[in-house]
């Protein structure tokens, strides 16, 4: 039976990193019945509250925390903003939050996440939603908001339909823009310009290459000083490598029946200049050593692209060094659960 949209009372939040937080928070604060799974941060949380530090005005919010699934029990809506690294997991989350009228909505950057999840549950609607949003977990239960914040959400399988547009509806009574695309694969190409090279040249400056890529990664090499926004849109090397890492995701995206204009490249780059000197996500998991997010943010891109008959040396070159970089990381035994 198919939800019908009317009602989307209950709210459960699974990956409570920066984006899960922040999203869910703003959700609590407009007197939503949000219902954050927390691991680390759940002691903080259920103490002091969820702390928000923004330029757009500092909150705190209360949600209801839990440690099990189980606690929560079925849900209206099921936000999982894990990271993809943990997609693994879903199939011991999900289940406890998911009753016979749920409705699925990944927030997580890359491929293939919905199928993910659509496998898991073929009964259910899943819909992505992409983020473009500059925002950090600085401390337990504290998100830094540095700018943006918009969603652009489509279904997974299908059009929009009134459940799309109800979702879209309830997340902007938070205050959020929310975009309904009628291409959900196109909006990932168009996530995917911003990522790949933010968060991949971020990873590899922070590595100490420099911004040919032709340097070979040796085991005790030292991490230089880390690669933010700010520091890859040098008006040189770094930014001339970021666009054409830009312009070979839109000739892939392109070669795969997405329209996306020329112009997408500049725009991306324009509209991360006012974030400063911001570190992307993947930038912060490699600083801490965790697992990078290589298949569904590089790998599973690139071999798109190699499948529709793409020339992507820039994209290639980064995937080898990432793929590097996070075996080095599995073999100093800093792999996390």
């Amino acid at each position: 039976m198919e939800l019908n949209g009317d009602s989307l009372d209950k709210i459960g939040v699974v990956g409570c990193g920066a984006v899960g937080c922040f999203y869910g928070a703003k959700l609590c604060r407009a007197g939503r019945h949000v219902h954050f799974l927390l691991r680390s941060d759940y002691r903080t949380i259920r103490k002091n509250g969820l702390r928000i530090r923004s330029d757009d005005g500092d909150f705190c919010v209360h949600p209801t925390a839990a440690r099990e699934p189980g606690e929560i029990g079925p849900c209206d809506l099921v936000i999982v903003a894990l990271k993809s690294t943990a997609n693994h997991r879903l199939g011991e989350l999900l289940p406890p939050l998911v009753g016979e009228h749920t409705a699925l909505l990944t927030l997580q950057n890359g491929l293939d996440n919905e199928r993910a999840l659509a496998t898991l549950f073929p009964n259910q609607p899943v819909f992505g939603g992409m983020c473009f949003v500059c925002i950090n977990r600085t401390q337990p239960g504290v998100i830094h908001h540095i700018a943006h914040g918009k969603i652009v959400l489509g279904r997974h399988g299908g059009s929009p339909d009134v459940l799309t547009e109800s979702i879209a509806k309830l997340i902007r009574s938070s205050g959020i823009p929310v975009d309904v695309s009628p291409d959900l694969e196109r909006t990932h190409w168009e996530k995917l310009i911003w990522n790949i090279p933010f968060n991949g040249l971020g990873v590899a400056g922070a590595a100490g290459l420099d911004a040919t890529l032709a340097g070979q990664l040796t085991p005790g090499q030292p991490i230089g000083p880390c690669l933010t926004t700010a520091a890859l849109l040098d008006d040189g090397p770094w930014e001339q490598l970021v666009t054409e890492l830009m312009d070979e995701v839109i000739a892939s995206g392109c070669a795969l029946e997405h329209d996306l204009p020329p112009g997408l490249g500049e725009h991306q780059r324009n509209r991360t200049r006012v974030m400063g000197a911001y570190r992307a996500s993947t930038l912060i998991d490699f600083e801490r050593g965790l697992p990078l997010e290589l298949d569904a943010l590089f790998r599973l891109p690139l071999g798109r692209a190699q499948a529709a008959g793409v020339k992507t040396p820039r994209l290639a070159a980064l995937c080898d060094l990432l793929a590097q970089l996070d075996d080095r990381r599995k073999d100093s035994g800093s792999d996390s659960a």
